[in-house]
């Protein structure tokens, strides 16, 4: 490549349009095995973000809500800057497969086999990376803490009316998308990663649902519930009694159905549909 030709600016939005068709085009015909195993990365990737919003958010704090919120949310950062830079296929940032679907690069098959492949895997990762937090008894930090924000965190989802969690969920994940979208604009690691921290940490301090953290929030928050020791509900002052709205039934009924429904609608409708039409379609 001549110096003429090098060229460091970002991709402006039409460009990004492209390479999102073409990246999409390569995510809908990837082997089975190699979309499930980097299914499963992105829902550990995920629940270690989750891991280290819930250590931050622990105990009580002098901070006002809305600061303590902002540094929540930075931190929760890492799990899509590990998603985007790590490789992995996270199920929200895939309904940006939708722009090649819109236009007729892919077929619906194609669309619905990513997105089921890549949802199973984020839940496999999610749900076995809670699993590995509560076997290492690291919610015990804190003198319990950790642990007793995990519960209140995975109870108040679970206790969402289907409305609020469905547009709570519209609201993520056009946030998310919209985080992948501008990493698509980006020449370097670090263009990657400043374009992540913005939407991602707006989207966690604003309280939206997002379905594969909530795989891992609401299913660690179970796991506490079900085995932790009579010494943790004395340090916290509780019971499991005290958490009536964290049953499995309502951790796919009340959150994981309708968040996930929204996300498809805010990343593949509000995001990806309205790119497509500004960019694609004319094509």
């Amino acid at each position: 490549m001549s110096v003429a030709e090098f060229n460091v600016d970002a991709l402006l939005p039409p460009a990004m349009a492209a390479k999102m068709e073409s990246v999409g085009v390569k995510k809908a015909t990837m082997p089975v095995l190699a979309l499930f195993a980097l299914g499963i990365l992105a829902g550990s990737f995920i629940g270690l973000g989750a891991i280290f919003a819930t250590t931050i958010a622990a105990g009580g704090s002098a901070l006002p809500f809305g600061v303590k919120q902002l540094l929540v949310g930075l931190v929760f950062c890492l799990g899509l800057i590990l998603v985007v830079v790590g490789g992995a296929e996270l199920f929200t940032g895939n309904n940006l497969i939708v722009m090649a679907w819109a236009d007729g690069k892919i077929t619906t098959g194609q669309l619905l086999y990513n997105w089921v492949v890549v949802y199973l895997g984020n839940f496999v990762g999610s749900v076995a990376t809670a699993a590995m937090l509560f076997l290492s008894t690291q919610y015990m930090k804190g003198g319990g803490q950790v642990g007793a924000t995990a519960l209140a965190i995975a109870n108040g989802k679970c206790g969402l009316d289907f409305v609020s969690a469905l547009f709570l969920g519209v609201l993520c994940n056009a946030l998310v998308c919209l985080a992948v979208w501008l990493t698509l604009s980006a020449r370097t690691t670090t263009d990657k990663i400043l374009a992540i921290i913005f939407p991602i940490t707006g989207f966690v301090a604003a309280g939206f649902e997002h379905c594969v953290a909530n795989m891992y929030f609401i299913s660690v928050g179970l796991f506490i519930k079900a085995g932790a020791p009579a010494a943790f509900w004395e340090k916290i002052g509780k019971t499991a009694a005290d958490y009536a709205n964290l049953t499995w039934g309502n951790f796919f009924a009340k959150n994981l159905l309708p968040v996930t429904l929204g996300n498809i609608l805010g990343g593949g409708v509000l995001v990806a549909l309205v790119y497509w039409f500004i960019y694609l379609r004319e094509k």
